[in-house]
C-alpha cells in the first residue's frame, strides 16, 4: 500500500517549502505592490484623507461660524424683543393716560352739559310759573271783579277800576299769606 508519507518521500518535496522560484516570484511581486501602493495609492489616499479633514474642519469651521452668528442673531432678536416689549409698555401708559384725560374731560363736559340743561330748565321753570302766575292773576281778577260786582250790585266794567281792586285784592292775599308763613 502507498501512504501519503511514502509519495512525499519519494518526490523530495515539502509541501509546506514553497519552491525557490516561488518565493522569488512572489517577493518580486510584493514589492510591486508595495511600490505601486506606496508610490500611487499612498499619496492619493493621504490627498483624499487631508481633503476630508480640510473638508471636516472647515464643516466645523463654517458650524462654529454658523453657531456665532446665529447666537448674534439671537442675542440682537432677544435685544429686539425686550426693546419692542418697553415700547409696548411705555404706549400703554401712555394709552391710560390718555384714557383717564379723556375721562377726564368727558366727565367735565358732562358736567357742563348738565348744569346747562339745569339752568334752562330752571329758567323755562321760571318762565313758565311766571306765565301761570300772569294767568292766574287774570283769572282771579276776572273772578274777583265779577264777584265784587255781584257783591257791591254794581257793574265794574271800567278796567282801571277792575285793575286796582284786582291788585289791592292780590296784595292782601299775597300779605296773609306771607303772615301765615312766618
Amino acid at each position: 500500500m502507498i501512504t501519503a508519507a511514502s509519495v512525499l518521500a519519494a518526490e523530495g518535496n515539502n509541501p509546506l517549502i514553497p519552491h525557490t522560484y516561488e518565493l522569488v516570484v512572489g517577493v518580486f511581486s510584493f514589492l510591486v505592490v508595495v511600490l505601486v501602493v506606496g508610490k500611487l495609492l499612498v499619496p492619493r489616499i493621504q490627498q483624499t484623507l487631508a481633503e476630508r479633514t480640510d473638508l471636516i474642519e472647515g464643516g466645523l469651521k463654517r458650524a462654529e461660524d454658523a453657531q456665532a452668528e446665529a447666537k448674534q442673531t439671537l442675542d440682537a432678536y432677544k435685544s429686539q424683543l425686550s426693546e419692542a416689549r418697553q415700547e409696548a409698555a411705555r404706549l400703554r401708559e401712555e394709552a391710560r393716560e390718555q384714557g383717564a384725560q379723556i375721562i377726564a374731560q368727558m366727565k367735565e363736559q358732562a358736567q357742563v352739559e348738565a348744569r346747562r340743561i339745569v339752568e334752562n330748565a330752571q329758567a323755562q321753570i321760571e318762565q313758565e310759573r311766571t306765565q301761570a302766575l300772569a294767568a292766574l292773576r287774570a283769572e282771579v281778577g276776572a273772578m274777583s271783579v265779577e264777584l265784587a260786582g255781584r257783591v257791591v250790585g254794581e257793574s265794574l266794567e271800567d278796567e282801571a277800576r277792575q285793575r286796582r281792586i284786582v291788585d289791592r285784592f292780590l296784595e292782601e292775599l299775597e300779605s296773609a299769606n306771607a303772615s301765615k308763613a312766618l
